[in-house]
């Protein structure tokens, strides 16, 4: 009888290790080594688990290479095709990530049955049949060509891609499939890299694109081993908290494009619907005018977006002052604090300060900084912004408005929502005041742009 051959594996980065450690040498994590069988068996060998193609490869001169033009699949869904850079590319390899219950194998599932062109092929390991027919009846009358397949077997899943040949494979979820080449459970690093390894050559040897649906961690990360994101050509990560009806595909990686897009979609019973203009419903429309409400112009990816930050400042009851953002990053948060008491004179070291981003969408753009600030100043002094003005620049340690790039998009956006003013940096060169119909402040500091809102 043949030695079984093991080895022990980090759970939380995937790093290897001949025997047991406590604690690991590369994401320097406590207990997070578990041993796993690593012999493989070579009578069981899937039909993709070796390159069927048997050419050496030789080296080229790179001025010899000709360039081609990707040619992208059009899905039926612009937010989805609008992330991943125009398109789906054949042959690629997509991650999708997101919490439990966000929505990841509905919106696949919604692209799934709306694409009429494509076969598609949908295997879940999580599901029965029944639940997928029950959601897919919810999302759309009209079923055609998309196959269902229950099954965790990587060996039974290729037989029945060889018999349905699918334009579009969809893995639901790659943490329940196993294959016997490696003696160890499903959801295992060892297992997870095994199967996607085995759906990447499937992936680039025949041409087909495939979507990968993965589980994070209660950290957010996605889980299993970092080399996962490392093998896939694309990393979509769908965001969104279970109290808004908003849900949010952003790019993390993406071989074929940016990774700075975003996709917006908005949850209902019969699945999710893109949203084409995501300002009308960032931002609320009150007629009252209210305290501590700021509207910021700011970008995601190519696209701009009108977004509401919200501030509420009171005095601390506890004597240790809060800091809370929601949407915001917490240390700019304090940092902007800092510079309005040390340049401003402002004295907010001993108030409560709550911040939020409406929506529930997370920003991480410089030019929000000054809504930030406008929106600190209005709920400390109780005085409510005109609900015509925008802000978009970004407010440096010294007090300075800061210039951001790509500011003609943001004031066409903030004019074509009806805005009046918006504030920007007088070092934005180039800004033509005759080229719009809202009126453009440029400022140089804080404090002008307080003396230019508050009087």
């Amino acid at each position: 009888m043949a030695k079984v051959k093991t080895t022990f594996f980090c759970q939380n980065c995937g790093a290897q290790s001949p025997k047991w450690v406590g604690k690991c040498s590369s994401c320097n994590e406590w207990n997070t080594y578990v041993e796993e069988i690593i012999d493989k068996s070579p009578k069981s060998a899937t039909p993709f688990s070796s390159s069927t193609s048997q050419r050496a490869a030789k080296a080229h001169n790179l001025s010899e290479v000709e360039q081609k033009v990707e040619r992208r699949i059009n899905l039926h869904d612009d937010e989805l095709n609008r992330v991943l850079g125009g398109g789906m590319v054949p042959g690629s390899l997509i991650l999708f990530g997101g919490e439990p219950g966000i929505g990841k194998s509905t919106l696949l599932l919604q692209m799934a049955i709306t694409e009429k062109d494509k076969k598609i092929l949908y295997i879940s390991g999580e599901e029965s049949e029944t639940q997928i027919k029950m959601r897919a009846d919810r999302i759309s009358d009209s079923i055609e060509n998309c196959f269902v397949l229950t099954e965790t077997s990587m060996q039974n899943v290729f037989i029945q891609i060889q018999a349905v040949k699918p334009d579009i494979l969809i893995i639901d979820s790659i943490q329940t499939m196993h294959s016997s080449l490696i003696e160890s459970s499903p959801g295992s690093i060892s297992q997870i890299r095994e199967c996607t390894a085995e759906l990447l050559r499937f992936a680039k040897e025949t041409g087909t694109p495939v979507f990968i649906i993965g589980h994070i961690t209660k950290e957010g990360s996605l889980a299993g081993p970092k080399v996962l994101e490392h093998m896939v050509d694309t990393v979509l990560v769908f965001e969104g908290d279970r109290n808004h009806v908003y849900r949010i595909v952003r790019s993390v990686k993406n071989r074929f494009g940016s990774t700075n897009e975003i996709g917006i979609y908005e949850m209902h019973g019969a699945g999710l619907r893109a949203v084409e203009n995501p300002s009308e419903i960032l931002i609320t429309n009150n007629e009252e005018q209210l305290s501590g409400i700021a509207i910021a112009s700011t970008l995601e990816g190519v696209r701009p977006i009108l977004v509401e930050v919200q501030a509420l400042v009171s005095t601390a009851a506890y004597g240790t002052p809060q800091r809370s953002g929601t949407g915001f990053d917490l240390r700019r948060l304090n940092m902007l604090l800092a510079v309005l008491e040390k340049r401003c004179g402002f004295k907010l070291g001993a108030k409560d300060v709550f911040l939020n981003i409406a929506g529930g969408i997370k920003v991480n753009d410089p030019a929000i900084d000054l809504a930030v600030v406008c929106a600190i100043m209005s709920s400390n002094a109780n005085i409510a912004i005109p609900n015509k003005i925008c802000l978009a620049a970004e407010v440096s340690l010294s007090g300075e408005i800061r210039p951001v790039n790509r500011m003609e998009q943001r004031i066409m956006e903030a004019q074509k929502m009806g805005f009046e003013e918006i504030f920007i940096s007088k070092h934005n060169k180039g800004i033509d005041q005759k080229a719009f119909d809202i009126d453009i402040k440029k400022v140089g500091k804080v404090e002008d742009v307080i003396r230019g809102i508050f009087g």
